[in-house]
């Protein structure tokens, strides 16, 4: 199973490129960068900059998006930035995207981005074109007009976020992977068997599967927990069985437990964020967790 664990979207006292350097160290396979740029205060760092700086002090770890709010950008923009992200890094990106969950903040407002009903739509237009733009072909970004952005570079692989049945299909469509999130393993087994029905029916390679989710592994972390699962069931609408289920909590090994279920589930790769306090020590716990599920399969 892979793992990869995405930095923080705030200035948490530790570098970034401290904190990539640490997980390249402990064998993690690819480190993310959320989208959180809302407008209202919340902390959010552009993604695309931070993967930039890590690019320049790591030499493996994979710079994964997770995930890209595609609707906020033009498409031709992103292209230019992931060309060149593939050139700083080797050709290490992973292209998380997703529609984006904050389609009526005020920085989606202030930037341009599309509304509610037209995120999928600009979404699924962005996809089409990106892989071309990226290779440095000739693509029709603006009717009757043709842009090539050189030099080309690998189209990295693109792994499209959501939970929705809407999600699954465009990933089929369009994507190498499937980036659910906030899913507990149960729910993820039948949801990866919708997935292999949708591939089927539109006579596609199912896409590999990479569920995102949070742990909280040092420290007291119980009203942290507490707090994460309240939320999942006042927001997200989930019973309170099922939240209590998606954090990765406990030992090594109780965490280990949970990896091995979301790989039984038909989970590729598990993306944690670290929440609660000792980032470093929780990055280390995560990869003795994934090391003990390993020895679990094997």
């Amino acid at each position: 199973m892979q793992i990869t664990t995405s930095l923080p979207a705030d200035d948490s006292g530790l570098p970034a490129i401290t904190m990539a350097r640490h997980l390249e160290a402990l064998g993690y396979d690819a480190v993310g960068m959320p989208d959180l740029l809302i407008g209202d205060g919340t902390p959010g760092f552009d993604p695309t900059l931070v993967l930039a700086a890590v690019a320049a002090v790591t030499s493996t770890i994979k710079l994964e998006f997770g995930v890209l709010s595609l609707p906020l950008r033009p498409a031709a923009w992103v292209a230019a930035q992931i060309q060149t992200l593939q050139h700083l890094s080797g050709g290490r990106v992973v292209l998380g995207v997703g529609l984006g969950g904050f389609p009526g903040a005020p920085f989606w407002r202030a930037a341009g981005g599309a509304p509610r009903g037209e995120r999928g739509r600009r979404a699924d237009a962005a996809l089409e074109i990106l892989p071309r733009l990226i290779r440095a072909e000739p693509a029709e970004v603006i009717p009757g007009e043709k842009v090539v952005l050189a030099p080309a570079a690998p189209v990295p692989p693109i792994m499209i976020g959501g939970n929705s049945e809407a999600a699954m299909r465009r990933a089929v469509l369009y994507g190498d992977g499937w980036t659910p999130s906030l899913i507990s393993p149960e729910a993820l087994a039948g949801k990866a068997a919708r997935l292999r029905e949708i591939a089927h029916e539109l006579g596609r390679p199912v896409p590999a599967i990479s569920v995102g989710g949070h742990a909280f592994l040092a420290g007291d972390t119980a009203a942290a927990v507490e707090s994460f699962v309240r939320s999942l069931v006042d927001v997200h609408r989930m019973s309170p069985e099922e939240a209590a289920s998606v954090p990765v909590t406990g030992s090594p090994a109780q965490a280990a437990e949970l990896l091995a279920a979301y790989a039984a589930a038909g989970a590729d790769a598990v993306g944690l964020g670290l929440d609660g306090g000792d980032w470093l020590r929780q990055a280390e716990l995560l990869a003795e967790a994934r090391a003990l599920a390993v020895e679990q399969r094997s």
